[in-house]
């Protein structure tokens, strides 16, 4: 169980404490409940573009890194398609330091001309390296259009396009700054060896003087229901074929998301899972095979990906694993396979809370779901998954017409 407190300032600012004394160090986690998702079909990549600006400089405070390394401190920092999330650990003594520089870059950035030019190029060189210049590394860029055609997850966390980034202006910043950043937007946990009046008090005296800035509603386009399946298929210079299948699932507040979580580990987690056992080591159709679960806040994907073997075909890859699915929900799983899959998912969460900034991490976003307490109560949805869950949520989920497959073909061992 983590134990923690919570409250809220008058300005909008969620803030919640867990109490560690058995460590030296403080965390302080800021979730900010924007991503990629909130941006205009337009303007993509600024919520990203933000993680970059946020260490540029804040009205009094022109450099975010070096105060925090003079007390011994380190940072870091993530988006994705539904938040911004900023993290940093510190000395227990020095947890003020903390609340300085994540308060004032809160109440207003720099908006230096720049900066905003130094962070753009790092992040068209990013988007050039991970995305355009390595194998496989545009799969996103052509899966999510593939997938989604209303909502805004059709485009990846880094943008749709350079451009995007290119074009951005000190007024495109200052305008989503403004919509997004606001203390009624945040969600701040402050971990380790603290207390909660500690917190509170610091709280106060830091974040409380920002003033109440009123956001922009969220309003977004539901994704339709899929009834026709969805291919494409792209030829470039990869080392192998690839084959990448992805089917519409619950969001990750849905109850049906642990069932959904654990069929995935029955099909790909380790190497006695279903896709590996068949696919790779008897059948040796895949060099490697996985599937996993997007995890995102609105309805998301499961994907299903893998190498495809030399002299292969792809159709009758994809028709290899389709039939690995079709024996798990129309039988179920053995009892000690769905237990195996449970006792490993549990594992893991447990590993996670031993460091204290997942801790923070986690209990940030259970807080996004309304409920805090749901980081206490995971393991209990987890094991009270059933069999029938497991073949009623997949049945759901691997319809035919709810897929969008991606064939990617390696130009040297062109069909």
């Amino acid at each position: 169980m983590i134990s923690f407190s919570s409250f809220t300032l008058d300005n909008g600012l969620r803030v919640f404490v867990h109490e560690d004394p058995t460590v030296q160090i403080a965390v302080m986690n800021i979730l900010y409940d924007v991503g990629s998702r909130d941006e205009r079909p337009d303007k993509t990549g600024f919520a990203h573009l933000f993680e970059h600006l946020m260490f540029g400089g804040s009205i009094n405070v022109p450099s975010y890194d070096e105060p925090l390394q003079l007390v011994g401190g380190e940072n870091n920092a993530f988006t994705n398609t539904d938040i911004t999330n900023y993290y940093l650990t510190v000395p227990a003594a020095n947890l003020e330091t903390g609340f300085w520089l994540e308060s004032d870059r809160l109440l207003g950035l720099s908006f230096d001309p720049k900066v905003l030019d130094v962070q753009r190029k790092v992040v068209i060189e990013e988007f050039k390296q991970r995305y355009l210049n390595q194998p496989y590394g545009d799969v996103w860029l052509k899966l999510r259009p593939l997938a989604y055609t209303r909502h805004p997850y059709q485009w990846a966390t880094i943008g749709k396009e350079i451009s995007h980034i290119e074009n951005a202006t000190l007024d495109d910043v200052r305008d989503f700054f403004f919509t997004h950043y606001t203390p009624g937007n945040a969600i701040l946990v402050v971990a380790g060896n603290v207390t909660y009046d500690q917190v509170k008090q610091l709280s106060e005296k830091w974040f409380a003087p920002i003033p109440f800035r009123k956001g922009k509603k969220r309003s977004l386009v539901a994704e339709p229901i899929q009834h026709a399946k969805r291919t494409l298929s792209v030829y470039e210079n990869v080392p192998a074929n690839a084959l990448y299948k992805t089917f519409h699932m619950p969001g990750r507040f849905d109850n049906d998301f642990y069932a959904a979580e654990l069929i995935s580990d029955i099909l790909s987690r380790g190497h006695s899972s279903r896709l590996y056992n068949k696919l790779v080591k008897e059948k040796e159709v895949f060099t490697s095979i996985s599937s996993f679960t997007m995890g995102s806040v609105d309805p998301g994907l499961m994907i299903i990906s893998g190498r495809v073997k030399e002299g292969v075909n792809l159709i009758d890859a994809e028709n290899e694993v389709d039939s690995v699915v079709e024996s798990l929900l129309k039988h179920g799983p053995a009892p000690d396979e769905l237990q195996k899959v449970k006792n490993q998912a549990q594992t893991s969460q447990e590993f996670e809370k031993v460091e204290v900034i997942n801790r923070a991490m986690n209990l940030a976003f259970a807080a996004l779901s309304g409920d805090a307490e749901l980081i206490n109560k995971e393991s209990d949805l987890i094991e009270s998954v059933t069999t029938e869950n497991i073949v009623h949520v997949g049945s759901g989920i691997f319809k035919e017409e709810n897929s969008n497959v991606l064939y990617y073909h390696s130009k040297a061992k062109k069909e």
